[in-house]
């Protein structure tokens, strides 16, 4: 080999180990003069070397999409620090459904608190959330929140003002732990929509059943007897009443009896008919004596006028030519009865008039304004009616509790004189 061509050969070794040197060299300038950055994506950290001149640019080498929602903890038109730290989260997307109104949110909140601070919504006392406020978000995460209204119900006879969230009245119910009988009524239907402006009415519906024993009138039988003086009479024999057992069906509505039905009567004692012999036997008198008696008969009419128009003969009997008479089963009460205003029907004031003789009637049988004659009790009118006053029934006025006491109940002999 010649001495050129070795020369030639050196030559070319320097040159390319000067180049290699010059490339090295090159290399460890470019990496010595990269900026070192703690970048957290997304929670994942990592460490970058950069010439990135801005965080944009930066962020752009790493392939990172930054949106307007997402979270970057340094605007992207600054400049890149070496040993900086930057942190970029992405927005998560979520359903966010108040109510009846329902949109799609981005956010970068940690926690569903965070979240409801960030759009600055506030939760009522009453209010529900299907997520507590504790809880981290997650991507697609679905916060309903129901807002609580106050409704009036009516349960019974009670009335209460209470929170709820409840869309139907069934579920409303069920919330607040109120149960229904099989009889109860609800308005409105299990079905419909609560809301603030209408009232939950609960109509308590009950069945029971009820047993009475009442007394049976005993009838007044007359009969003619021929030994007996015309216009005597005898009892025969006195009346007793009887016995009827019977079993109602009742109704109630919020404790209110509404309806009451006779199921069933069995009769336990048998009444007793009162027999009252009535005289038939005429005697002849002289003619003196008949004509005379003529005179007292016009005196007697005149005084038994009297009678009728004076309170203070109201104890004598009257006369059997005063008008139509029937038996009738009576008993007294007082103008300061249970149930009794003091008044008369027919406009009668027994609080100012005690003495007042006046009996209730059943105006189909004895009509209203009648003056009649009671057997024990005296003249009087019919002035007054009673719910229980039927038929042939009259309740006689006194002026105390003790003598409607005492009076008790009997069958007694009513004439209608005009």
């Amino acid at each position: 080999m010649s001495t050129e061509l070795k020369s030639r050969r050196k030559l070319g070794l320097v040159v390319a180990g000067f180049l290699v040197f010059t490339a090295t060299l090159m290399i460890l300038i470019i990496e010595g003069t990269k900026k070192t950055v703690a970048v957290t994506l997304d929670g994942e950290q990592i460490v970058v070397k950069t010439h990135a001149g801005t965080v944009g640019e930066m962020l752009e080498e790493l392939d990172v999409d930054v949106k307007n929602t997402d979270y970057l903890s340094h605007a992207q038109n600054s400049l890149v620090q070496d040993n900086q730290s930057l942190i970029w989260e992405p927005a998560k997307p979520i359903r966010l459904t108040i109510g009846n109104e329902s949109e799609r949110v981005l956010t970068t909140a940690k926690t569903v608190q965070q979240l409801l601070k960030e759009k600055d919504i506030k939760l009522g006392e009453h209010d529900k959330i299907n997520i507590s406020p504790t809880k981290n978000i997650l991507l697609n995460m679905t916060i309903e929140i129901e807002r609580a209204f106050q409704v009036v119900l009516h349960n019974g006879k009670n009335e209460e003002k209470l929170w709820t969230t409840s869309t139907t009245v069934a579920d409303f119910l069920q919330q607040q732990d109120v149960k229904l009988g099989e009889l109860d009524r609800v308005e409105p239907g299990l079905d419909e929509i609560v809301s603030p402006d209408k009232s939950i009415d609960i109509t308590r519906v009950e069945k029971v059943t009820d047993v009475v024993e009442e007394q049976i009138d005993y009838d007044v039988v007359t009969k003619e007897d021929g030994s007996l003086e015309k216009g005597t009479e005898k009892v025969v024999q006195e009346g007793q009443e009887g016995l009827v057992k019977k079993e109602f069906e009742i109704i109630k509505e919020n404790k209110k009896e509404v309806k009451r039905t006779l199921i069933s009567e069995e009769k336990i004692k048998e009444s007793k008919d009162k027999i009252v012999a009535v005289g038939t036997k005429v005697t002849a008198a002289p003619a003196a004596k008949e004509k005379a008696s003529s005179g007292d008969s016009q005196a007697a009419q005149v005084s038994q006028a009297s009678k009728v128009s004076n309170a203070s003969e109201a104890s004598k009997p009257a006369l059997e030519s005063e008008g139509k008479e029937i038996y009738m089963n009576a008993t007294a009460y007082t103008a300061d009865c249970n149930g009794c205003s003091g008044v008369t029907s027919t406009g009668i004031n027994l609080h100012d008039n005690p003495d007042a003789k006046v009996i209730a009637v059943d105006p189909s049988v004895i009509p209203l304004g009648s003056k009649v004659w009671v057997e024990g009790y005296g003249y009087a009118v019919a002035g007054d009616t009673g719910g229980a006053i039927k038929g042939n029934r009259i309740d006689v006025h006194v002026q105390s509790k003790g003598q409607a006491s005492s009076f008790g109940r009997k069958n007694v002999k009513v004439r209608i004189i005009d």
